[in-house]
């Protein structure tokens, strides 16, 4: 009997050997993380971690000096350009590098090597749809260039000398968490980055949504559901602005009506897309505006909200160039700041620049295509795929004139293609050097300076706000679009006819902008650039409603400090529920509401429009338009079975003050025949059942009810900041969601001696065991801001300077 113990204890000990030694329960061996020496403990920082340093690298041409401010902003100072990129790559290392490399890994088409099969269909997105193609483009366009090359090659170079120091206890926690390795950086993962961006801000593109609609619905009605233009129109560039007359003519095909506008054809296609929300604002004010007498410019991007955040600041100053502001960890330069000239933002342009053609095959083997009335040999390239704990998935992608076959019979990723095979034209597959435009831009002296390093942005197409010390002020919708003929590449095009190719470019010079305007300010959010007297078709996706409220703000501004600059980029005003609640309480029958439906009805009618944290009508108000949309189009896209896009809430809201008879307005599924009123007075009924839970929840509050949150990367709770209490929302300048919001709020009064503040969702260092992890944060939620300090050379004795990297 005494034997039994024993055995027990050798089975325990047993157990416990394969459990800490295997992945088991974890995707690191249990053991290598509870290591004293080499686990998780290791990356806890101590509060007074001291981050000065000397250092040697061979590959520097001269001395670098790194001063670290209290908030561990870096400021950089190089006696060479290429020493200053070099050290870029080296601190983005250092405070960066799981996050540089995940984002690499997720543009490839390589998370299956982290994560194992789950992420199988969206490295096979990524693959088909040609990142690591484009991103190899794009290298040798880069080649071209000696300033690009050189900056790339040293920031690479940067980089790698920080991974060669590290030991298995100084490895990032990802990596230890996830049980892997960080490889060499190299100039491709740049690329990838850049293009990962370019991807993330694509603008609307719902080729096969619209075509699986034009398949259901007439042309009137197709065209009430899914306007070209919104009513509520108020573009970038004023209306009534005179565009010359287009240096492009283009050709519709002589068989559109029969092959694509009256064509009926569906798929069950499902698209994973960026976040629809990827947008921004950006304006800039005249010193005819201003209290001092200077410009101001405002730029906050709107994009996902993560740790470690998207941006990293920092400060680069050489004897060519002194800039500041929000840089990307994985790419060299400044990307939106300023320098002692000038300040520039950018937003979206929206602009549709990715679309899709049937293509027909000879057969299955996909070795000959249809074009032309001949047949012509595709190209092939094989992606190797390798997925944790499994073979190798091996995907044959096809590639045609267009562009590569993204979906195809072999490819269902949860989709089917009805056995029809379509590739895909993007713009961002054709060679390209965007990192030239920052790299021009952080050296910018003037408009002149600007407007040259622009036109190195062919995609994505941005809006360029830009402001300068000698006074001036302009925007560019700035980007390689193509020319396009009304509706071209709205629906899926016919692969076989080259007369369905875009016909070229829109000449640099045309595309909308504007220099100092007599209304003294420039600004975008994302809204169509031009009125419908452009001369091109604009296509996309454009939200109206942050743009219209901007301009009216600006418009009647004056004497204007940047402390009124952030109130209004912190400004929670919801003009579309301004425009809407009318309509809303107009078509209500109180009558038929009980009366905790009256007492929420109640709370709506006197709702300020506001989407303040503590604003109860805010939630009512969202939750009901969103029923009111599930009930007015619910009903007919449910049976159609196919993936469709809801239509954007300005159509609703357009279509319910000029069609109230509008015959979507008919619930299908009841014998009874619905009007506007019932479905306005069902949906509020719905909304009150929701809301009523959330207040017995004790979220009725918008903040509490939205609760806006920065998820780890990896979406790892305890790394991250959940329940945020900051209000704002789609429809407000202060566009903050649940998810997604102003990743990096700037605000540059530019003065003689520069007056900047700035903010972003998290902190400089990417190790959660940091106190600089996420200790921006809860500054950003309550919209408070930081001083940029531009530190001179003279500076180094200010005690704003916690601890310096010498670097030689």
């Amino acid at each position: 009997m005494k034997i039994l113990p024993f055995i027990i204890f050798g089975i325990i000990t047993a157990a416990l050997v394969v459990i800490l030694n295997s992945t088991l329960l974890l995707p690191a061996p249990l053991g290598k993380l509870l290591s004293p020496q080499n686990g998780l403990w290791q990356n806890a920082e101590p509060v007074n971690e001291d981050y000065s340093a000397h250092l040697i690298f061979p590959q520097l041409k001269g001395k670098v000096k790194v001063y670290f401010d209290e908030r561990l902003v870096p400021h950089v100072f190089a006696d060479d350009e290429n020493d200053a990129f070099f050290v870029q790559g080296y601190l983005h290392a250092k405070f960066r590098l799981w996050q540089m490399e995940f984002q690499t890994y997720a543009a490839a088409g390589r998370l299956s090597e982290i994560v194992g099969r789950k992420a199988l269909d969206l490295d096979r997105d990524k693959r088909r749809l040609g990142m690591v193609f484009a991103a190899e483009t794009a290298l040798k366009e880069v080649a071209k260039d000696p300033e690009s090359l050189a900056a790339c090659d040293n920031y690479t170079a940067g980089v790698n000398a920080y991974i060669e120091s590290l030991t298995e206890s100084t490895m990032p926690m990802e990596y230890k968490l996830l049980g892997y390795y960080p490889e060499k950086w190299t100039n491709l993962k740049t690329a990838l980055f850049l293009k990962y961006m370019a991807f993330e801000l694509a603008g609307g593109e719902n080729d096969f949504e619209y075509t699986n609609a034009k398949s259901i619905f007439s042309s009137a009605d197709f065209d009430k559901i899914y306007p070209i233009v919104m009513d509520s129109l108020d573009p970038i560039i004023p209306k009534g602005t005179v565009f010359a007359q287009p240096g492009i003519h283009l050709k519709i095909p002589a068989s559109a009506d029969s092959l694509y506008y009256d064509h009926k054809d569906s798929t069950t296609i499902e698209e994973q897309k960026p976040d629809p929300s990827n947008g921004s604002n950006n304006w800039a004010v005249s010193g005819s505006k201003t209290q001092s007498g200077s410009p101001i410019l405002c730029n906050d991007p709107h994009l996902g909200l993560n740790l470690p955040s998207l941006w990293y600041e920092m400060q680069i100053s050489t004897p060519t160039y002194n800039a500041y502001g929000a840089t990307f960890p994985g790419a060299p330069a400044v990307i939106i700041g300023f320098n002692d000239s000038c300040a520039f933002g950018v937003t979206n342009a929206e602009r549709d620049v990715r679309d899709y053609y049937e293509i027909k095959f000879k057969d299955d083997s996909r070795k000959e295509y249809w074009f032309d009335s001949e047949w012509v040999n595709s190209g092939f390239r094989i992606e190797d795929i390798k997925v944790k704990g499994e073979p190798d998935y091996l995907d044959t992608v096809a590639y045609t004139i267009m562009g590569p076959v993204m979906y195809d019979k072999s490819y269902s990723g949860g989709r089917s293609t009805n056995n029809k095979y379509y590739a895909v034209r993007w713009k961002a597959h054709d060679p390209s050097d965007e990192l030239k435009v920052f790299l021009l831009l952080d050296k910018a002296k003037n408009y002149n300076d600007y407007l040259e390093a622009i036109k190195y942005m062919h995609t994505p197409g941005q809006n360029f706000a830009f402001a300068s010390k000698s006074g001036d002020i302009a925007m560019w919708d700035q980007g390689d679009f193509p020319a396009k003929w009304k509706r071209q590449g709205d629906f899926v095009m016919p692969g076989t006819d080259s007369s369905y190719f875009w016909q070229g470019m829109i000449p640099q010079e045309e595309n909308p902008h504007m220099i100092n305007p007599e209304r003294g300010f420039v600004s975008s959010a994302n809204q169509l650039p031009a009125d419908t007297t452009y001369p091109y078709y604009l296509g996309g996706s454009y939200p109206p409603y942050r743009g219209w409220e901007i301009n009216k703000r600006l418009s009647v501004m004056n004497n204007i400090t940047p402390q009124d600059m952030m109130k209004l980029q912190t400004d929670n005003y919801n003009v579309f529920g301004e425009m809407a609640l009318p309509v809303l309480i107009k078509n209500m029958e109180t009558d038929q509401l009980s009366p905790d439906e009256k007492r929420y009805f109640d709370i709506l009618k006197n709702w300020n429009y506001r989407n303040d944290a503590d604003s109860k009508g805010a939630t009512l108000f969202v939750v009901t338009w969103d029923s009111l949309e599930n009930v007015v189009w619910g009903d007919e896209f449910k049976k159609a079975g196919l993936p469709l896009m809801r239509p954007y809430e300005s159509t609703l809201l357009d279509d319910m003050n000029k069609y109230p008879n509008l015959k979507y307005y008919d619930n299908i599924n009841t014998p009874e025949t619905e009007t506007l009123q019932d479905d306005v007075t069902a949906a509020f009924k719905k909304a009150s059942a929701t809301v009523k839970i959330a207040e017995e929840n004790g979220k009725m509050e918008w903040a509490k009810y939205k609760d806006t949150k920065v998820l780890h990367l990896a979406r790892l709770e305890a790394f991250s900041r959940l329940h945020l209490p900051i209000g704002g929302g789609t429809n407000t300048i202060n566009a903050a969601n649940a998810q997604h919001g102003p990743s990096w709020r700037m605000i540059v009064s530019l003065t003689p001696q520069t007056e900047a503040y700035g903010i972003y969702p998290g902190g400089q260092s990417g190790n959660p065991g940091s106190k600089f992890y996420d200790n921006f944060v809860d500054n950003w939620a309550a919209g408070k801001y930081y001083t940029l300090w531009m530190m001179n050379a003279s500076d180094v004795g200010n005690n704003k300077i916690k601890w310096t990297m010498n670097f030689n």
